[in-house]
């Protein structure tokens, strides 16, 4: 006890005159420290220090030996409800930050190792611990240099059950696999997954030295009976990422890596990510397939994290990648209970489950599926309430086609691709951007952009994709819609610099706006080459501004197709009041698409219907002009510039002759 004290005594004397700025941080943080006896104390959170005084091994090693000590901080033990193991937190060596190898023996029995990896941002982490940069004291006294780092996590070992502790010391993953019923794994089982390893005799990838990260399935991903055969020797080697240990808080969302599973015939990647709401999953995406192993992405969710062994990492998950034996209505169903998309199922269920049964009905289909806080909004409440309404934005979800990104991408070239939905005339409209693991898909539909936060999840009869907003339901203004959408950006352009798209902010009024798409604009540079290039002149936004306010209906409601549609039965013409006059159109419905007729001209409507919080978009694949409104007098073409160079050559012509 006296060496002890005398130990802190050189510690905190020692860190003084190099870190006394740390050692007043840490003596004042409350989460770190108490006003106690001017000691190591003072350095070292108090609960850890308890535990270290009560462990005659942990205090020997800090009295005689040299090592690290890796301590959590007060926070960290009020999290944790388990017992803590003192000696899992110290190393037989002393290691600063800069110098920390990729594993470390610890003192606890057998030596389990810790691993040490970094994330993207540079963090350090101990196994699933943070270290805070700011937060290490070094010492050299006697010989003996010691470090101690303050991480925001207890770190905790793989640990036997009672009366087990003597024959299971620190296990390899093939220990592990088969003393699993022995280990503490939260009542967590690997018997099916262990009986698929030995009949494809397997066990080697087990017991490879090194450093891996292992998935093991649980029993309970079992349930289908058929699952468990199809588990073969190409799908053991899909659970496991060679040479790499990847532990949950230092994993980079989506960072595809790859598995044991990747040769010439069968590529296999395996990612991590995580929802908003802490939970973690895990994803292979069989990029090349052969015929047993079918191309596409598989979620399991991680039901218990961070196990490490002596050859690198364990992780259980609810279900086995690569196979995929479920149809979607199987896939929608698994994820009822606690899943990634269980508030997506409880409102096609809360709506009486038909939409469910349509689509368990389709041979060929593809949901796009709003991710749980996808759901967590005001104006989505309110429509839960309209079940004619809902309906119609669930079937906005379906697709009768089994498309995947790939597909997508095909549909896409040169254009956004069109695609039909079960609601009738109803389309959405995709486009891609990047190549690769870069590429980022968005989907627009009923006035909604949603961006594909998880594609590909392959299913037998088609995929679905994680979307992060549910369409048809809007959320953003007129001006916020032609902002975002590629389809509208130069309409968005020349608004912006004839400031035309000032008002389209405004709430108080509803707009229904006819917008000519990108391809619309390109067509009137071949029909009108030079009256194309003024529109996008800023010189000339006076002219763009009006062209601009003719497509723009402003009244005390919205305007949507069918209505146009019926007026136009009615009376022959629809007359809409513009900003500066009046809009004369006509509006007919043929072969289910929209076509608009204006001074005997016909204009598709290429999508119909955009919703916005204060009005309503229809994309039109022309603009609503004649070639006189471009092409007028020389005079009104002159700008500002022009005139000024003018006036310019008339006075030095004037002066010039006054000298002469």
């Amino acid at each position: 006890m006296i060496a002890k004290a005398a130990l802190c005594v050189v510690l905190l004397c020692a860190a003084a005159a190099t870190a006394a700025d740390l050692a007043d941080k840490l003596r004042d943080d409350s989460e770190l420290s108490q006003n106690t006896a001017n000691s190591l104390r003072r350095l070292m959170p108090v609960r850890f220090y308890s535990l270290l005084e009560s462990n005659a091994i942990a205090n020997s090693t800090l009295s005689l030996r040299s090592c690290t000590i890796f301590v959590p901080t007060n926070a960290a033990f009020q999290r944790y409800k388990k017992t803590a193991h003192v000696l899992y937190h110290i190393t037989t060596a002393a290691y600063s930050q800069k110098n920390l190898p990729s594993t470390m023996s610890s003192y606890m029995d057998g030596n389990p190792p810790l691993y040490i990896t970094k994330n993207t941002n540079g963090d350090i982490f101990v196994n699933n611990a943070r270290i805070i940069p700011s937060l290490s004291i070094e010492t050299n006294s006697g010989g003996k240099r010691q470090v101690m780092h303050i991480i925001d996590e207890v770190l905790e070992p793989l640990t036997a059950k009672s009366g087990d502790s003597d024959t299971i010391i620190n296990p390899d993953a093939l220990k592990f696999l088969q003393q699993a019923e022995q280990l503490n794994l939260d009542n967590f089982n690997v018997r099916t997954y262990r009986n698929q390893v030995t009949l494809a005799k397997k066990e080697s990838v087990f017991k490879s030295p090194g450093q891996h990260t292992f998935l093991l399935p649980v029993d309970e991903g079992f349930k289908l009976s058929a699952r468990s055969s199809l588990v073969d020797a190409k799908v053991i080697d899909g659970h496991m990422i060679p040479n790499t240990v990847i532990f949950t808080a230092a994993a980079q969302h989506d960072d595809p890596k790859t598995s044991a599973a990747f040769e010439d015939l069968l590529k296999v990647t395996v990612s991590f990510f995580k929802q908003k709401n802490g939970k973690m999953y895990v994803k292979s995406n069989t990029i090349v397939g052969d015929a047993k192993h079918r191309e596409g992405v598989v979620l399991a969710e991680i039901v218990k994290a961070n196990i490490p062994v002596r050859n690198g990492v364990v992780h259980l998950i609810h279900r086995p990648l690569m196979i995929i034996d479920t149809t979607v209505t199987q896939f929608l169903q698994e994820n009822a209970e606690n899943g990634a998309l269980r508030k997506f199922y409880e409102v096609i269920m809360d709506n009486g489950g038909a939409v469910l049964d349509d689509i368990n009905n389709l041979s060929e289909v593809t949901i796009l599926a709003p991710s749980n806080d996808a759901w967590n909004s005001s104006k989505i409440n309110n429509i839960l309430r309209d079940r004619n309404k809902l309906r119609q934005i669930l079937n906005m979800h379906i697709i009768k086609d089994r498309l995947n990104v790939e597909k997508i991408r095909q549909k896409n070239a040169n254009l956004i691709a069109q695609v039909p939905t079960v609601n009738n005339n109803t389309f959405l409209y995709f486009n891609v951007r990047g190549e690769g693991s870069d590429a980022v898909i968005t989907v627009e539909g009923g006035g909604v952009n949603a961006t594909v936060i998880q594609a590909d999840v392959a299913q037998t009869n088609g995929y679905v994709h994680i979307i992060d907003h549910v369409l048809g339901v809007p959320y953003t203004t007129v001006l916020g819609k032609l902002e975002s959408d590629p389809m509208m950006s130069d309409t968005y352009k020349m608004g912006q610099f004839s400031h035309f798209n000032d008002q389209l902010n405004n709430t108080q009024r509803l707009f229904t706006y006819f917008v000519p798409r990108d391809k619309g604009w390109q067509k009137t540079e071949l029909d009108y080459p030079s009256a194309h290039k003024k529109l996008f002149m800023p010189d000339f936004a006076y002219h763009s501004k009006s062209i601009l306010e003719r497509h723009l209906a402003i009244a005390d409601r919205v305007y949507t197709m069918k209505d146009l549609v019926q007026y136009s039965r009615q009376s022959g013409n629809v007359i809409l009041p513009t900003f500066r006059d009046s809009l004369k159109i006509s509006v007919e419905e043929e072969a289910g698409r929209y076509v608009i007729t204006w001074n005997y001209k016909k204009i598709n409507v290429y999508r119909p219907d955009v919703e916005c919080t204060n009005g309503i978009i229809h994309v039109i694949d022309y603009p609503i002009l004649e070639e006189k409104d471009v092409v007028v007098s020389g005079g009104s073409y002159l700008t500002e510039s022009t005139i000024c160079i003018t006036l310019a050559n008339l006075i030095m012509i004037t002066v010039a002759k006054l000298l002469n």
